[in-house]
């Protein structure tokens, strides 16, 4: 069956108020967000270690907090957004990673490099991904899935912009200053964009055939609903713990960096394109069959990883297909809740279904780097990987909700 909320986009329906701003402005400050608050720490983490005498594992176990308190915040901001919009908690967010970030540059040690970086959570719950999907839900039905797309593909470019960017100005600057400029463009930018941008009237829900009757709570017990966030954990783990290990792998393998570092950077740019083919694997596929499929996909590419030595050409092509995977598993999450109980409770719901894969996003540079130290190498690791992101596939074949599939 295809899925209802795909159909707006044909109709016409759901015009009933799109403020115009909130596109753009959310493609924006997605940019700008993602960019300084999570891409940045890994270009600047080097410097920071070398600067202050830090290990990796302390900054890295700083910055995972951040994504851990990230994960369980977002379910407390996807309930403020389900009763208020997103207007104050998206500013809110924004001032709050300004102040993160003023912290980090000026921690004079790393109890307080962690502080900021817990703050810096809230800031991720509060400005990334999830919110922004909340308000394009609510204000796009039944065709947000064209608006979800465009952000995310905006939100790919992230990296793009802001790696270079924080690269260069660590050049000139300290490690501290650049951090201080990032916070400047982070005010710059995304505290007025969403001040202003946001402040439409929040409208009711839009009615939608597969809105459930059930409460928040009782969704949230429901045998599909728990297995949909096992089968998302899980995936969620492999796939990122392939993003951070995937590196080493190749340079396992005898690459050069700058070798291991454009398939890596090819792989985003797979991940961008897979994006825009969503919205048509949407409008032809069933909601577990698309799950599964996905999920699965996820796996094979990894395989793929595992059991390819070269040539390059081929390791590269596997490592596009694994983020045009990538790509299209961000857009499965976004519609996951929409697709199976109705736009009415989405923030909250949406958000303790990310809890559990955000955590694992977090854990999987450390629990990766442990494995492949135990299976004896990273090529193995993949295997492992691969195997788990299988065992989600099983899970997600029994997610369906009776009588909306």
């Amino acid at each position: 069956m295809a899925d209802l909320h795909t159909r707006g986009a044909a109709t016409g329906a759901g015009d009933r108020s799109r403020p115009r701003a909130v596109l753009p402005a959310l493609c924006a400050t997605q940019i700008t967000s993602w960019g300084i608050l999570y891409y940045a720490f890994p270009v600047l983490n080097p410097q920071i270690t070398a600067d202050s005498g830090w290990s990796t594992g302390a900054t890295m176990a700083a910055f995972s907090l951040a994504l851990v308190v990230s994960g369980l915040t977002g379910i407390r901001v996807g309930r403020i957004i389900d009763r208020r919009g997103p207007r104050t908690v998206m500013t809110a967010g924004s001032t709050a990673g300004v102040l993160s970030l003023v912290i980090v540059a000026m921690a004079p040690n790393l109890p307080v490099f962690f502080a900021g970086w817990l703050l810096g959570g809230f800031a991720m719950a509060a400005t990334f991904y999830q919110p922004a999907f909340a308000a394009l839900t609510r204000w796009w039905a039944p065709d947000h899935v064209r608006a979800l797309t465009v952000v995310t593909l905006a939100g790919g470019l992230a990296s793009t912009v802001f790696a270079p960017l924080t690269a260069a100005l660590a050049d000139h600057l300290s490690w501290r200053e650049t951090y201080l400029v990032l916070a400047a463009i982070l005010a710059t930018v995304t505290i007025p964009a969403h001040a202003i941008a946001l402040k439409a009237p929040w409208p009711q829900a839009a009615p939608s055939p597969v809105d459930t009757a059930e409460s928040p709570s009782a969704v949230a017990r429901s045998r599909p609903f728990l297995l949909l966030t096992i089968a998302f954990t899980l995936s969620a783990f492999a796939m990122y713990a392939v993003v951070v290990t995937l590196v080493p792998l190749l340079l396992e393998r005898g690459y050069t960096t700058a070798q291991a570092a454009w398939a890596l950077g090819l792989g985003g740019a797979g991940q961008t394109l897979g994006r825009t083919l969503y919205a048509p694997l949407a409008r032809r596929t069933g909601t577990t069959a698309r799950t599964a499929t996905l999920i699965a996909l996820g796996a094979l590419t990894t395989a793929a990883l595992a059991v390819t030595p070269g040539p390059y050409s081929l390791v590269v092509a596997a490592s596009i297909a694994a983020g045009m995977v990538r790509g299209n598993l961000t857009l499965l999450q976004a519609t996951a809740i929409t697709d199976r109980w109705g736009t009415r409770h989405y923030g909250r719901l949406s958000a303790l279904l990310s809890a559990p894969a955000m955590t694992a996003s977090a854990l999987a540079p450390f629990a990766a780097a442990t494995l492949a130290s135990i299976l004896g190498g990273y090529p193995e690791l993949f295997g492992v990987l691969a195997g788990l992101a299988a065992a989600s596939v099983i899970v997600a074949t029994a997610t369906s909700v009776r009588g909306r599939e």
